[in-house]
């Protein structure tokens, strides 16, 4: 017996694209407000000196734990938005992978506790998880620029500039006076919501488009 069967209806949700959108904006003021509570809470901590890394480890070691937790979300929320939102074709896609695995990335680095207080027991992989999210924050913003900017050109700019600015920022940290780990971390942080607040907002307008305000 045949039976009719309803094909799903496919379209973009603009109440879910403006509600991740927010949420990935809250998310990294919640990341940037814990780092910042942490600063003046930690005891004997020089913000221009000492890492958020140092942060991380200690007696208030949930303060910045929740901050990080709080941005490998904001990552994900922006992952889960640009495969809603598909906007390029196989550039695209990679980028969505790389989004993905920036979250899981920020995510392991707060729950293996491996920074910050010399741990050198069993395989440490903070570094190598260091690595792969340095070179995944230069690829993602190139590789989403050109499906962002049928959105507006300065979406598609300011992407661009965020992947040049990283990639001749990024691996100047590791040459570094250890006087200064501290204040070019959070420089790097910043590119890294510059990243997240573009694309947020640029979904935001997309779903309120659609939303008809």
């Amino acid at each position: 017996m045949n039976q009719e069967t309803t094909p799903a209806k496919l379209q973009s949700q603009p109440k879910l694209m403006i509600g991740l959108g927010w949420y990935s904006i809250i998310a990294c003021v919640v990341s940037a407000v814990t780092v910042l509570i942490a600063d003046f809470v930690v005891p004997d901590h020089d913000w221009i000196a000492d890492t958020i890394s140092d942060l991380a480890a200690g007696d208030y070691e949930f303060i910045v734990d929740i901050g990080i937790y709080a941005l490998s979300s904001a990552l994900i929320a922006t992952a889960l938005l640009a495969a809603h939102v598909h906007m390029d074709g196989w550039r695209w896609s990679i980028a969505i992978v790389g989004l993905a695995i920036l979250g899981l990335i920020v995510f392991l680095i707060g729950a293996r506790n491996e920074y910050g207080d010399n741990d050198s027991e069993g395989v440490v992989i903070h570094v190598y998880l260091v690595y792969v999210l340095g070179f995944l924050m230069a690829a993602v913003p190139a590789l989403m620029a050109q499906g962002a900017g049928r959105a507006g050109r300065g979406y598609q700019r300011m992407l661009i500039a965020i992947a040049v600015v990283w990639v001749f920022s990024a691996p100047v940290f590791f040459f570094l006076p250890t006087g200064f780990d501290g204040i070019y971390e959070r420089y790097l942080a910043l590119i890294t919501f510059a990243m997240i607040l573009t694309l947020a907002r640029l979904f935001i307008k997309r779903g309120q488009a659609l939303d008809g305000r």
